[in-house]
């Protein structure tokens, strides 16, 4: 049954206290044992998302057209998940689990059966968000998947904005992707910021959108400032990573992706775009990334 109206849902262990929304089963706040708030606040004047969940696409489209046998189907900017009611499909003190189907709004602008359920839980200083996408049709199931947690920058008591900065696990030398102004991926490869396996933050890498990164080496990074908590995020089947901020923002979003927006140009089916997975009929495809606290480590 779908939902009339959102709820907030809160899950906790002994060391994280984590609330999600059913709208988007967007992550709303990750408050550590001592009671630090570490996420965005969602502050509308600013950016009005804290987590959103981005289904079945990821970024832009080119033309905003979501092309199907032929057939163009209208699909705004990462998708419509982050802005439906998902249903609780299991809860617990420690977990929750939500889920989206397919209704007639989602066939008019993507013209597949799905399941999606995404499952939150939390154990000592650590926060897994699983999302479980299944195939309940005799088709295939192309799609995208993305998470976007925005984390507090600077983080509580990890200094200035300036001592912030993101450690890869790998060092990260090939080229990056940059975006238009449309939002489409440029084809012509950037320079890679990250000096080694460091990337530190500065308002000046964000003023032409998100770095995304296609040909990433790391299935991990460690966000951090001096003292104070850091932030390990592992995501070991998303092959693709967005970070992105506004200039000037209280906040750094790590957004491990399946796929990414269109290149410029591209006019090809949904299902050859670069980054798109497809799902079997009957079949499931997992989407996971971890979120561990760790206490006092600067990065």
């Amino acid at each position: 049954m779908t939902p009339s109206a959102a709820e907030t849902i809160a899950i906790s262990s002994s060391g994280l206290a984590v609330t999600v929304s059913t709208l988007g089963a967007e992550l709303q706040s990750i408050q550590d044992a001592a009671g630090n708030d570490l996420m965005w606040n969602g502050d509308p004047a600013v950016w009005s998302g804290r987590a959103p969940i981005l289904f079945p696409i990821v970024g832009e489209l080119a033309g905003g057209r979501c092309r199907v046998d032929g057939k163009d189907y209208a699909l705004s900017r990462h998708g419509f998940a982050r802005r439906r009611l998902f249903a609780i499909e299991a809860r617990t003190p420690d977990a929750v689990t939500l889920r989206l189907v397919e209704d007639d709004e989602s066939l008019a602008v993507y013209p597949f059966a799905f399941v999606l359920d995404i499952t939150f839980s939390v154990a000592g200083s650590r926060l897994d968000v699983v999302a479980a996408l299944t195939n309940p049709s005799d088709v295939p199931l192309p799609a995208s998947f993305g998470y976007h947690p925005a984390f507090l920058w600077p983080l509580p008591g990890a200094g200035d904005r300036d001592g912030h900065a993101i450690r890869f696990d790998q060092p990260e030398t090939a080229p990056i992707r940059r975006l238009d102004v449309h939002g489409l991926v440029v084809p012509e490869p950037r320079e890679n910021p990250v000096v080694g396996d460091l990337l530190v933050l500065r308002d000046e890498l964000f003023t032409d959108d998100a770095l995304v990164f296609d040909q990433l080496a790391s299935r991990a990074v460690t966000y951090g400032g001096n003292g104070g908590p850091s932030i390990r995020v592992e995501f070991p089947e998303m092959p693709d990573l967005g970070i992105w901020t506004k200039p000037g923002a209280g906040y750094v979003c790590i957004e491990p992706w399946q796929g990414h927006a269109d290149p410029v140009g591209y006019d090809g089916e949904f299902a050859a775009k670069p980054g798109v997975v497809t799902v079997a009929p009957g079949e499931t495809r997992l989407f996971a990334m971890g979120i561990t606290v760790e206490a006092t480590d600067p990065v």
